[in-house]
């Protein structure tokens, strides 16, 4: 009778342990200059040379603009800081997704990685790549929206309340072919290796932040206009601006006009400056193939965040002094139609033809190629990383699971990705529901930070390499302005709200579908 006395078997690992560890199936191929790379290059699109003039039409106010993305700023940097800590505790693929499934339940990881799906990664991927065919269109005019190659059919308005859906043209034009093209050559670009993908970025990044740099240098010190500075700045900064000043807001598509104070005015415009800086949270969903994650995801973020917001700020200051924030949508001259008037809104393209003439127009459409080329390169690379998180917990489409077996990249979750993004493309309706997802994205953003305070109180002994600078009083006054900021939405922009919720609540049956199958979740993988 042997007297060998039996090991006991390993204890099967928690949920927690197997997500505060890092993938070991990926490639770690993302060094702190990479990382910080995929935060700029994912934040910085079109939509800074674009926004602020909506914006100047809202708050009517110079330094209401700039207040705009002071606010943006502050509550970029400061979830960036709270995300530091919770990508240092748990360094997965998946990012944000994790998150919210260990701090508040499957559920909510679900939700997010849903919508994201849905709308938000894929609805961005087909707008900026159908921005970078419209600006192709500036040198080539065979590219153009009106060239159609096939119409499916033109979808007449849909008034639903304060929304107005539909009215939307698809089907195949010269455009959105060139979008096409480009998601399908990023797409297959990024499964070949993780570090092409990186290195992509990381040129196209250093690309747009010296285009950012050249434009607020060239505009701060010659550029300057008399007649913008004396509009903007020789006593009229603070018009409008005061805590007491009126705003005029309509209230939906269509809807009453009602008088506002400062404060809600600064909220509503939070649709177009938030948008313009987002993705910046991005680098978590890499979290997976990041060398030395404990420090290097916290800085990229916070150094990341911190150059395009400076960025940002300087080239609206940029726009005040090229051009008056008033003007007439009838004007004839760049002058005349000012910041709020921009033909198309393109306010980048106006300030730089102001500047240098037909030279600077081309200039900065080349530079906006290269923002929206690189911004959908970066959006690409860390999308897929979600939906294979979720497929490796049962949440998504099993295959979506499977790793190249060569370069160790998500590819088939890089292509689904791919599918719907290009079906986005063709459908007419990515730049809706960008608009409906602003709400939503906020919404995830007060979750995860919640999630935050969650985690301190039932995880206090984990291992926590790096901690929120200014908790718990940053992250609170985070969850009170973004919590303001999207009761003034509901409120006062009802279009932008109720169908964001609308697609976060129906993925809950999704959600009760999917769970039903096993998951599985490998211990050390």
């Amino acid at each position: 009778m042997s007297t060998e006395t039996k090991r006991p078997a390993p204890a099967a690992a928690t949920d927690w342990d197997v997500h505060s560890r890092q993938d070991t199936e990926l490639v770690k191929g993302l060094g702190l200059t990479s990382a910080s790379m995929l935060v700029m290059g994912s934040m910085i699109g079109s939509a800074i040379f674009i926004v602020p003039a909506e914006i100047s039409r809202e708050v009517d106010s110079p330094a209401l603009l700039i207040g705009a993305y002071l606010v943006t700023g502050f509550l970029t940097i400061v979830a960036a800081l709270c995300y530091g800590e919770l990508a240092a505790m748990m360094p997965r693929a998946g990012g944000q997704y994790v998150y919210l499934r260990e701090a508040l339940g499957p559920l909510w990881g679900f939700l997010y990685g849903w919508t994201l799906f849905l709308v938000i990664q894929t609805g961005t991927i087909a707008a900026v790549s159908v921005a970078f065919g419209k600006f192709l269109g500036t040198f080539f005019p065979s590219i153009s929206s009106s060239n159609w190659i096939v119409h499916f059919l033109k979808i007449p308005p849909i008034r639903i309340g304060p929304m107005v859906l539909g009215n939307v043209d698809t089907g195949l034009n010269t455009q959105n072919l060139v979008a096409i093209l480009a998601v399908v050559a990023l797409s297959v670009i990024n499964i070949f290796g993780l570090r092409t993908g990186a290195l992509i970025q990381n040129v196209l990044t250093f690309a747009k932040v010296s285009a950012l740099l050249g434009l607020a240098l060239l505009g701060l010190f010659m550029g300057r206009n008399a007649q913008a500075l004396a509009a903007n700045f020789q006593g009229n900064f603070w018009h409008n601006a005061s805590l007491g000043a009126q705003h005029a807001v309509q209230v939906g598509v269509g809807g009453p006009t009602v008088f506002v104070g400062t404060l809600t005015i600064l909220a509503v415009a939070q649709v177009g400056a938030l948008f313009s800086a987002d993705a910046w949270n991005n680098v978590t969903f890499t979290a997976g193939e990041v060398k030395n994650p404990s420090r290097n995801l916290p800085l990229s973020l916070v150094l990341g965040t911190s150059v395009v917001i400076a960025l940002f700020i300087a080239c609206n200051f940029v726009y005040l002094s090229v051009l008056p924030l008033d003007g007439s949508a009838a004007g004839s001259t760049i002058l005349e139609r000012g910041l709020k008037y921009a033909t198309e809104d393109r306010v980048g393209t106006a300030v730089m033809s102001q500047m240098l003439g037909t030279t600077g127009e081309a200039l900065m459409a080349t530079a906006i190629m290269l923002a929206g080329f690189g911004c959908c390169n970066g959006v690409i690379l860390a999308g897929a990383r979600v939906y294979y998180a979720m497929a490796k917990d049962g949440l998504f489409f099993e295959r979506v699971a499977k790793l190249h077996p060569t370069y160790k990249t998500p590819a088939v979750s890089l292509v689904v990705q791919m599918i719907w993004a290009c079906i986005l493309c063709v459908s007419g309706s990515y730049g809706q529901l960008l608009d409906y997802i602003i709400f939503a994205v906020l919404v995830f953003y007060i979750l995860t930070i919640v999630g935050l305070f969650v985690l301190r109180r039932t995880h206090p002994d984990a291992v926590r390499p790096y901690r929120a600078f200014g908790y718990p009083v940053l992250p609170a006054m985070y969850i009170v302005m973004a919590i303001f900021i999207d009761v003034v939405l509901l409120r006062y922009k009802p279009q932008y709200t109720w169908p964001g919720l609308i697609i976060v609540l129906l993925g809950i049956p999704a959600y009760f579908l999917w769970s039903r199958r096993p998951a599985e979740i490998v211990a050390g993988s």
